[in-house]
């Protein structure tokens, strides 16, 4: 009863959602060309003709003459335009649209990908908006294009469809209309060259547009239209407080542990798989404490269940057929498939066996009843021997007992101290009590024993069971009937707060252990969230591993029969060790973590208490926790297969931008140093000296042009690799400087440099090497950009601690948005690090050095706004501070 309120809120839910945005009318189709542009239009002709306020926002006639005639007289909202790597691209007007606030607009295309530069990056997301905003839309999708069939659709074409639409946006479906051609006809349609121009349609009729294809994916049109009219029609139905409707098959097994649950769920699946219908095992969990072997044998027929494609479900109540028959109103289910036991002939006699229960009650319902002679011997022979200890345990008959002689004592004391005449409240109040508290067995017992006791005590003739006055036969026997009913009520109460709690427990260890792993990064912090919830809520030491991933306790050692039964649940998918058949001696129950139909890891559980006896609803809650920890594993897995992907292709990303870069940077001063030492080899004779010296400089200043080129490449890598070691020693800045500016004189001897440095600066701790490369980098890209005639300032002071060089030049200047790229790699412009004719690593390698000591290499705006200042502040250390260190980056 709570699954049907709770299922009934969820659809009126839904159906206030519905009243207050747009509806979605989707024109579904099992291939291109099955004509459901035409049909769309032709319903909206229909709309405009009975006075209904309708625009086109977009529909693609694909030069169809007959489609583009169903445009005329309807108004269309001017296509918006973008224009996209030198294309002008025609695009929805989406603001347009909400602006004309149309009672309905037609939007063709679901799945389009929109032009680069629109709001949204795709049509699905324009159509949501407006739905939002209260206007209903009319589209059009073809079967291939919905994500949950993507890999469906795959298998049966051959072909990936990179274009999908969520499924979610299909719950905003007010309704929706097959449009379907048979398959001789649609490739009729192809061969015409009504849906592809003669060159593609040939390549169409080899691949996608087979028959066999066209076959498969009409049947999955079919199929996934009947499933959306189902669940709209069961939601009506249940906000409604109707029973759910099945219009599909669906197939309910339910097992009892009684001796054939895994034939039910074998015979059952057959049933399914021959009605080509989605179908699940259940069973129902009455209050008490359930047999061990029964216990066994559920959790085989679940495995098996699971291994064949079913999903599996434990119910809570306290009347079987009424548990079952709400789970299926809930779920539609079509079949129900049972078991037939030994029935008792009393329970026979007064139609209460579940089998005739289940006729009486599920009218609506097809009923398959099975059963096999081993099962129905094996099932007496359990119930002889097991029914009394089921039916009352001697803990619930001495409890009963007990208040039933504390009724009587209290009705006594009450009859003479207080005068009470009225005697039968207070032995009502101890039937109450005993179902309260123990199972409805043990309430029987005790308001028999009332009964008892308040007629031999309490009606006269008193100390026998002899009722005289025809008024006492009437108030025992009312007492008895208030005592049963009083009883049954109570022990039904006790029973739903029972599963109320245990689903409240299990619901917020779930909801704790959810918020954990949606927050778990990496593969370690799932596996350690999993072992804190598992061992909060056990009470047990437990270890988890995935692969070479492992969370357990320090100095954790498992024994030989252990790390058996973990191995056996890892390689075969099933407990395995305690409560289990299989290595049941081992002191470890293994559970295995399933994903994707494969297994990823094993989870171990140790019980600090070691008669304890695992419960149904703990083993229930131990696999959701494993489930829940296998897809956060699988998550994490797949990010960190991503991320390494993404880092593969980041890494051939900059290697073939490496290789752009430098090929002309390297090739250029090769080429001119062969061609000087072509000619001094042939025209040496003919050359004068002058020619001669000029032909010798020019290889010398293109070998040392080339030089600097490989060695700021092998210090990128140094860098990239995180190789960079610091051998620090003492050096002055003035000596640093002269070095750089006399570096930067013999290559462009033309550029003048103007020092301005602070008297009394204190020598730096540093790399020499490394950081007079770094200030040579930066003098040499100020005199790429600086203008002919105009100097290069360079200034050091000592700011806080560190000492501040800017190197300032009177060039074009560089834009503020393109201030923090120049220390890109291979970020190149002409304002920026080398002009046209760098790698782009100059002002990397700087960064890198002088981030290396710890300091920083700024970009500014030159003195007046003209020109840049790149500064670079490095930290003044001591030697008893900062040894010789390595890259710590990470």
């Amino acid at each position: 009863m709570q699954e049907n309120r709770e299922a009934r809120a969820d659809a009126l839910a839904g159906e206030l959602r519905r009243q207050n945005s747009g509806h979605l009318t989707l024109f579904l189709g099992a291939a291109p060309g099955v004509g459901k542009t035409y049909a769309m239009l032709s319903r909206a002709r229909e709309l405009r003709r009975q006075g209904v306020d309708l625009v086109i926002g977009v529909v693609e006639t694909h030069g169809r003459s007959e489609t583009a005639a169903l445009l005329d007289g309807h108004e269309l909202i001017p296509r918006r335009q973008i224009d996209y790597q030198g294309h002008r691209l025609d695009e929805m007007d989406l603001d347009a649209i909400v602006q004309r606030q149309p009672r309905i607009v037609l939007v063709d295309e679901l799945a389009h990908r929109n032009a680069p530069g629109s709001r949204h990056e795709r049509r699905w997301q324009d159509v949501l908006e407006l739905l939002d905003k209260g206007i209903d839309v009319y589209s059009t999708v073809n079967i291939q294009h919905l994500e949950s069939l993507n890999d469906i659709v795959h298998r049966i074409t051959g072909i990936r469809v990179s274009e999908t639409v969520p499924d979610a946006v299909l719950d905003r479906l007010r309704d929706i209309r097959l449009v379907d051609l048979p398959p001789g006809e649609l490739i009729e349609r192809l061969h015409q060259g009504k849906i592809y121009l003669p060159d593609m349609a040939e390549q169409a009729l080899q691949r996608f547009f087979s028959a066999p294809n066209l076959a498969a994916l009409r049947e999955l049109a079919m199929q996934t239209a009947a499933d959306h009219i189902e669940d709209h029609l069961r939601e009506a139905h249940t906000a409604q407080g109707i029973s759910g409707l099945a219009l599909r098959r669906r197939v309910l097994i339910a097992i009892d542990g009684s001796g054939n649950s895994e034939y039910l769920v074998r015979a059952g699946r057959r049933l399914a798989e021959r009605r080509d219908a989605p179908w699940s095992v259940v069973t129902v969990q009455r209050a008490g404490r359930i047999d061990p072997a029964r216990q066994t044998e559920l959790d085989r027929a679940f495995a098996l269940a699971r291994s064949l494609g079913a999903d599996t479900q434990v119910l809570h109540g306290n009347n079987i057929a009424d548990t079952l028959l709400d789970h299926a109103a809930h779920d539609g289910v079509s079949t129900l498939v049972v078991g037939r036991s030994r029935e008792r002939p009393i329970a026979r006699m007064f139609n209460r066996t579940l089998t005739q229960r289940l006729l009486q009650h599920g009218a609506h319902y097809e009923l398959v009843i099975l059963s096999s002679p081993h099962a129905r011997a094996q099932s007496r022979a359990g119930w002889r021997h097991r029914a009394p200890a089921r039916w009352l345990s001697c803990r619930d008959a001495l409890y009963a007992s007990l208040c039933a002689s504390a009724a009587t004592g209290f009705a006594w004391l009450a009859e003479q101290w207080v005068g009470l005449t009225d005697l039968s409240m207070i032995f009502i109040v101890a039937v109450v009590l005993v179902a309260a508290r123990t199972r409805m067995s043990a309430a029987i017992l005790a308001a028999i024993l009332c009964f008892l006791a308040y007629n031999f005590f309490f009606i006269d003739p008193r100390y026998t069971l002899i009722i005289a006055a025809p008024w006492g036969i009437t108030t025992v026997v009312l007492f008895l009937l208030t005592a049963l009913v009083a009883g049954r009520l109570a022990s039904q109460l006790r029973m739903q707060v029972l599963t109320l709690r245990a689903a409240n427990t299990q619901a917020s260890v779930l909801q704790h252990l959810g918020r954990q792993l949606s927050a778990a990064a990496d593969l370690e912090q799932v596996l350690q969230a999993g072992r804190n919830t598992l061992e909060r809520a056990f009470g047990a030491t437990a270890m988890l591993q995935v692969g070479a991933s492992q969370s357990s306790p320090s100095g954790l050692q498992l024994a030989q029969l252990d790390r058996a039964a973990a191995d056996w649940a890892m390689s075969h998918g099933q407990p395995a060790g305690r409560h289990t058949q299989t290595l049941a001696g081992a002191a470890w129950w293994f559970l295995p973590l399933l994903g994707n139909d494969r297994v990823i890891g094993v989870v171990g559980l140790q019980e600090n208490t070691q008669q304890r006896q695992l419960s149904a609803e703990n083993r229930r809650l131990a696999e959701a926790i494993c489930t829940d920890i296998a897809q956060a594993a699988l998550r994490t897995t797949l990010v960190a297969e991503l991320e390494t992907a993404r880092v593969s292709n980041e890494t051939e990303r900059l290697r073939s931008a490496l290789l752009s870069s430098v090929s002309h940077d390297l090739r250029s001063p090769l080429a001119a140093m062969l061609g000087s030492a072509g000619s001094l080899i042939s025209y040496s004779a003919a050359m004068s000296e002058e020619d001669r010296l000029s032909l010798l400089q020019t290889i010398q200043q293109e070998g040392e042009r080339l030089d600097r080129y490989i060695q700021n490449l092998l210090d990128m890598t140094r860098l990239g690799h995180e190789g960079l070691t610091l051998h620090r020693s003492w050096i002055g800045v003035d000596e640093l400087v002269g070095s750089a500016t006399g570096r930067l004189r013999r290559y462009r001897p033309q550029v003048l440099v103007e020092l301005q440095l602070d008297a009394d600066l204190p020598p730096l701790w540093v790399h020499p090497a490394l950081v007079e490369q770094s200030l040579f980098n930066v003098l040499e890209n100020a005199a790429k950009f600086s203008p002919p005639g105009e100097s290069i300032q360079v200034f050091a002071r000592e700011v806080d601690g560190y000492l501040q060089l800017d190197v300032q030049d009177r060039g074009p200047g560089i834009a503020e948005e393109e201030r923090e790229r120049i220390f890109d790699m291979f970020y190149s412009i002409e304002r920026g690090d080398c002009g046209k004719q760098g790698t782009g690593l100059g002002l990397t390698i700087a960064q890198g050095m002088i981030g290396a000591h710890g300091g920083s290499v700024s970009a500014f705006s030159g003195e007046g706004g003209q020109g840049t200042l790149i500064r670079l502040s490095i930290p003044l250390l001591e030697p008893d501070q900062s040894t010789e260190v390595r890259d710590d980056r990470d």
